[in-house]
């Protein structure tokens, strides 16, 4: 029980921080959509994929899109509620400001622990995740420069899911879910934002069936850019389909 307090309450001051910082410092204000495919596949006892794809509009929820994501992992399960993963993600951010007739491609070398907790009426989901992020350096709005920016970003991510059913997570039921990420620079090259963001999200997750659900709902997103006196404040509509795959041997009966 004092767990599960103690998890609350970290939730909550991420969110006041982020709030706080929203009223004292003047930002710019957008407005997106971010959809998602989460794929997490269980080969064997101990080994597994992992693969997720992303697109995210840029403003006005359905103006052109803003970046793409796919990633790639091998799982390792030190138990069944318990593992780590680590891998490869390729990430392109469309045309903007600084490169306006451009993509903007990275390379990111990604390693995170995660685990899931289960009460009698709550789930919690955390992970760790540290970036090794390799960003393509920009020339001019039409061409790309030669080389790399280089930074580390650890990450660190507190879900809660609240079964709104007496049938708690049982398939063709809803949870109410409450999530929270901060994320943080490190490295020579961060000077001005070793605050990076914080992500809240508040929704539904249906169930779709034991292992599956989709998650619908709000996300604000308080993001501090790199001159380090320039923030953004984007209000998300989120939509997460998280599909679960066992493909071990099922033993003989």
């Amino acid at each position: 029980m004092k767990h599960r307090y103690f998890l609350l309450f970290i939730l909550l001051l991420t969110a006041a921080f982020s709030t706080k910082a929203q009223t004292t410092k003047q930002t710019t204000t957008v407005r997106q959509v971010w959809m998602a495919y989460m794929n997490q596949t269980r080969l064997s006892e101990k080994w597994g994929i992992w693969t997720d794809f992303h697109l995210r509009t840029k403003d006005d929820f359905v103006k052109d899109l803003s970046l793409s994501i796919i990633r790639l992992g091998g799982t390792y399960y030190f138990a069944t509620n318990t593992k780590l993963t680590a891998g490869y993600a390729y990430v392109n951010f469309f045309p903007a400001e600084g490169h306006a007739n451009i993509s903007q491609p990275e390379h990111r070398i990604w390693q995170q622990l995660q685990w899931h907790t289960n009460y009698t009426r709550i789930r919690t989901m955390q992970w760790i995740r540290l970036e090794e992020r390799f960003r393509h350096k920009i020339k001019n709005d039409n061409e790309l420069a030669d080389g790399y920016n280089f930074n580390y970003r650890i990450r660190y991510n507190l879900q809660f899911f609240v079964p709104l059913s007496k049938n708690k997570f049982a398939p063709r039921t809803f949870s109410w879910v409450v999530n929270d990420e901060i994320l943080l620079n490190f490295g020579k090259e961060i000077i001005n934002n070793y605050f990076d963001q914080n992500r809240f999200f508040t929704g539904l997750a249906y169930h779709v069936n034991d292992h599956d659900n989709f998650q619908f709902g709000y996300s604000n997103v308080f993001q501090q850019l790199a001159a380090g006196n320039r923030y953004r404040n984007i209000h998300v509509i989120r939509l997460f389909y998280f599909h679960n795959m066992d493909l071990r041997k099922k033993e003989k009966g």
